[in-house]
């Protein structure tokens, strides 16, 4: 079968990386999460403080930050490493939450993290979930998603999320939270959030996740297919 990129992009709190992973799985791909790196990131940044307005100390930083991913063979969920440390829960927090955007923004640190999601997806056959995927990191990338949803949908799924993970987090508090990201990620100068003209909207404010999900899918194989149908041809 023949294997694309598909880029996904969008929200915060809008179900990009549980809809990206759900098709990886559906697909047997692939599934990174970019904004796990920028996550990780953000905790070396809270964990060991540097100035994220110096060029040198974010240089200087970035040598001592190795991101990885592996997949726990127990829940076969793929998890994030910083420096050989599971820190999958560690930058689920709201902590990391509040910093990630500004981490996000610093130039050096995107490059970087481009540079190393690029190698990942050299081979195709990946779903790569984030702000500027289908913009910047895989700008070639077969199928391009832009999800959405307002923002009382995407606090109360974060709230769950986070009570999920043992956190109890007012409601406002996130709703505070992810509008500033959305404020953030789409006005700065570096990468912007924003939607490509080859990119498929899809607003979650009203689909079940498995409708999400199996529309992803559809759109991806109808590019599969088209893909498969061009080799053969060439």
């Amino acid at each position: 079968m023949g294997k694309i990129v598909i880029a996904i992009d969008g929200q915060s709190g809008c179900g990009k990386s549980s809809t990206a992973k759900a098709v990886a799985k559906r697909l047997g791909y692939t599934y990174l999460d970019s904004g796990a790196m920028y996550r990780a990131v953000a905790l070396y940044h809270l964990q060991n403080p540097f100035s994220l307005e110096s060029d040198e100390e974010v240089k200087e930083a970035l040598r001592h930050v190795n991101i990885s991913f592996h997949q726990n063979p127990s829940t076969q969920i793929q998890e994030t490493y910083l420096n050989g440390q599971n820190v999958e829960e560690a930058i689920r927090t709201m902590r990391v939450s509040k910093q990630v955007s500004a981490v996000a923004a610093v130039k050096q640190i995107r490059e970087a993290m481009v540079a190393q999601q690029r190698k990942l997806g050299n081979d195709k056959g990946v779903v790569m979930d984030g702000r500027d995927i289908g913009s910047v990191v895989f700008p070639k990338a077969e199928l391009k998603v832009y999800m959405t949803a307002d923002l009382e949908t995407r606090a109360k799924r974060r709230a769950e999320e986070l009570s999920a993970a043992g956190a109890v987090i007012p409601l406002q508090e996130i709703k505070q939270n992810l509008a500033e990201r959305d404020r953030l990620d789409s006005s700065r100068a570096e990468s912007p959030l924003k939607k490509m003209p080859d990119a498929v909207e899809i607003d979650t404010s009203n689909l079940r996740f498995e409708d999400q999900v199996d529309l992803v899918v559809r759109l991806a194989k109808d590019k599969i297919g088209k893909v498969e149908s061009y080799a053969s041809n060439n």
